[in-house]
C-alpha cells in the first residue's frame, strides 16, 4: 500500500456532509464526506484514518451529477463533488458535533 505525504492527506477530505439521510447513517456507524474528485478509495481510507485516528471497514464513493442553477436569464452549474460514505469498525466513532 503506497503511502502519500501527510499534507496531501489533509487536502483530500473537504468537509462532512450533514443532511437528514446522513444523520440516520450515523446510527450504522457510517459517515459521509465530500472529498477531492481525483481521490480513490485507498487515498480516502488513509486520509480518514490519519485525520480522525480510527479504523475503517469499508469506503463507498459516488460522483454527484452537476446541478443546473438559474439566476434570471443566466443558466449555470453548481459545482459537483465526490461523496464518500465511510463505514467504521464497531469500536470506533467520529465526533462531528463537538460540544461548544
Amino acid at each position: 500500500m503506497p503511502e502519500i505525504d501527510k499534507r496531501a492527506l489533509l487536502k483530500i477530505i473537504k468537509y462532512p456532509i450533514i443532511t437528514d439521510k446522513t444523520t440516520k447513517l450515523l446510527e450504522d456507524n457510517q459517515y459521509s464526506f465530500a472529498v477531492d474528485r481525483k481521490a480513490n478509495k485507498l487515498n480516502i481510507k488513509q486520509a480518514i484514518e490519519y485525520i480522525f485516528n480510527v479504523s475503517i471497514q469499508s469506503v463507498n464513493t459516488c460522483n454527484t451529477p452537476p446541478n443546473k442553477k438559474r439566476v434570471g436569464k443566466f443558466i449555470g452549474q453548481k459545482a459537483n463533488y465526490k461523496k464518500a460514505i465511510v463505514t467504521l469498525k464497531n469500536e470506533y466513532s467520529i465526533n462531528l458535533f463537538p460540544d461548544s
